[in-house]
């Protein structure tokens, strides 16, 4: 069986890539934050269809951390697994946060930084030595780093997710040694907690929204972890370095 690590599986995209993952047949390992009731409902949701799933907390913002969050993945693994490595994984955690340039604090600034690029940078190391030859990672970046899609006031967000871009193709480049495929996803609009829960306190703005998209609706989790799950397998083989847009054409 092979073995996957998804982070921020509590909800949204995240939980969505660990339940496809596990479909396929893969042993998942997801993370959360603060979301213990919604862990538990991913692992019950992966358990319901004959798969397994461990959920271990993560605080991605601190690194101080990963080094005990290596130590619990490897004895999951050995416990739950009878594994020593692992084959797949998905830097899905991390937070929106919303200031226009003028009124950005520094405070700000680094905690989106934390979270958004060092945190994904420094855990993908740590975890580096556990993950098998010949496995897959997949970043979870955002098609606010696209000319088309520049909103005002997420100029730090989409910055940093457009570094996750470009740290995407040197991973695929350095890991490419070890025969390891390293891409990213990039989703538009996506009907998740993300925004501190935008889309279920402001339901009103979903209509308007949906009008950007060329395939008329705003996305749902499934529609980027059907993806993730397909470039983590054995599908996405051959398919290495770059970021895919999965937006349903948002401002296309």
């Amino acid at each position: 069986m092979k073995v996957a690590v998804v982070t921020g599986a509590s909800s949204g995209i995240g939980r969505s890539a660990a339940v496809q993952i596990a479909r396929r047949g893969s042993g998942v390992i997801l993370t959360y934050s603060s979301n213990e009731e919604g862990v538990r409902d991913t692992v019950r949701e992966i358990e319901r269809s004959g798969g397994t799933a461990v959920a271990l907390r993560l605080d991605i913002g601190d690194t101080a951390g990963f080094p005990a969050f290596h130590d619990a993945v490897a004895g999951a693994l050995r416990d739950t697994f009878q594994r020593d490595s692992f084959d797949q994984l998905v830097n899905n955690a991390g937070f929106a946060g919303m200031a226009w340039i003028k009124e950005t604090s520094e405070q700000e600034f680094d905690r989106l930084t934390d979270g958004l690029f060092k945190g994904p940078f420094f855990l993908t190391q740590v975890l580096l030595p556990l993950l098998a030859d010949g496995g897959a990672i997949v970043n979870v970046t955002s098609n606010s780093t696209l000319p088309h899609v520049t909103a005002p006031g997420y100029s730090v967000y989409a910055a940093l997710k457009g570094a996750l871009v470009v740290l995407t193709r040197y991973m695929a480049k350095e890991f490419s040694a070890r025969g390891i495929r390293v891409n990213s996803v990039a989703p538009g609009a996506t009907r998740t907690r993300f925004a501190d829960d935008a889309f279920a306190r402001n339901p009103d703005i979903i209509p308007e929204l949906a009008k950007t998209f060329a395939l008329g609706r705003v996305g749902e989790p499934d529609d980027i972890g059907m993806v993730i799950a397909m470039l983590v397998s054995e599908e996405g083989r051959w398919i290495t370095g770059q970021d895919i847009e999965v937006s349903g054409g948002q401002n296309l």
